[in-house]
């Protein structure tokens, strides 16, 4: 009985310094999770930062799988996110025009993800194409800038960050020899790409392919009848068989074009995000594995999605 009353005053004497304290529960694991909290920009950054980090790190992504990043508008939840992170990797090139409104009240540390990156200028313009992780070979500067920034955070982790950089390279590497071994086939003259939005150009370089489409980077004015037959003479001076489109913009164009030249339809790309766990490409090398696969078929007329 003397055992139970000395609890009883043990717990009401903790319960009261608690109370003047603020302090948590007396006796309480301590093992509270504090794992840093890593934001990135959209849904591409956050798969390959979470596979760096494994589970040493909290890595979200700001946008939803779907979303369509370059216009995106950051709510008032978003900068509070942010407010609360600890670092925030963002793609740059000119991608999130919305980042100073995010990050304004933010403490948190920034990392650029294409730091280093040669950019490829939209034509016409002397802006950067902003989707230079379309390329698996430049994805693997991404790797390292996201390996560097997670180290530089969580310095014990740093080995950690450095093997798993590697393995996801060596993935990286796989993903553009299946790319350039679909393509072997395919004779040089017809080695083209027509897509909706000009958001191949890395990918196309690297794969020694020549790049059309309907309309630069993120269009935001009606389509018009001068870049419809444009794209139609690009798919007839180059033999092009099949035209392909973003899976966050409208058929509607990519169709038009079919209907003037007789090409068939490629299939939908995924570009500027993931999709659900259940969809077709819940993960980037996911993506980046689909679209070689899409790319390549529609070109050859082979079946290679198996």
């Amino acid at each position: 009985m003397k055992t139970k009353s000395a609890k009883k005053m043990v717990a009401a004497l903790c319960a009261t310094v608690l109370t003047a304290t603020g302090l948590s529960a007396c006796g309480a694991n301590d093992s509270k999770d504090d794992k840093a909290e890593v934001l990135t920009t959209f849904t591409i950054l956050e798969d390959i930062t979470a596979n760096i980090a494994g589970d040493t790190l909290k890595v979200r992504s700001l946008t939803k799988p779907g979303a369509e990043v370059h216009g995106y508008d950051p709510s008032p939840s978003d900068i509070a996110a942010a407010s609360d992170a600890e670092l925030i990797i963002d793609n740059g090139l000119g991608l999130e025009h919305w980042l100073n409104k995010l990050t304004e009240n933010s403490k948190a540390k920034r990392a650029t993800a294409s730091d280093g990156v040669k950019p490829i200028k939209i034509k016409g313009t002397d802006d950067p194409n902003p989707h230079a992780w379309m390329s698996p070979t430049i994805a693997k500067t991404y790797v390292d800038n996201i390996v560097k920034a997670l180290s530089d955070l969580r310095p014990d982790n740093a080995k950690t960050y450095e093997d798993n950089g590697k393995k996801y390279k060596s993935k990286l590497d796989d993903v553009q020899s299946e790319l350039r071994e679909g393509l072997a086939s395919l004779p040089h003259n017809q080695r083209a790409l027509m897509s909706c939005e000009g958001a191949f150009s890395y990918l196309t370089h690297d794969a020694g392919m020549k790049e059309g489409y309907i309309w630069p980077v993120n269009n935001e004015g009606e389509i018009t009848s001068q870049q419809i037959t444009q794209a139609a003479q690009f798919v007839r001076d180059n033999h092009v068989p099949a035209v392909f489109c973003e899976s966050t913009v409208e058929p509607g164009p990519k169709e038009q074009v079919m209907r003037d030249t007789g090409a068939r339809d490629g299939g939908t790309l995924y570009v500027d995000s993931l999709s659900a766990a259940d969809g077709p490409v819940p993960t980037y090398l996911d993506l980046l594995s689909y679209d070689a696969k899409t790319i390549v078929s529609g070109l050859t007329g082979k079946d290679t999605k198996k």
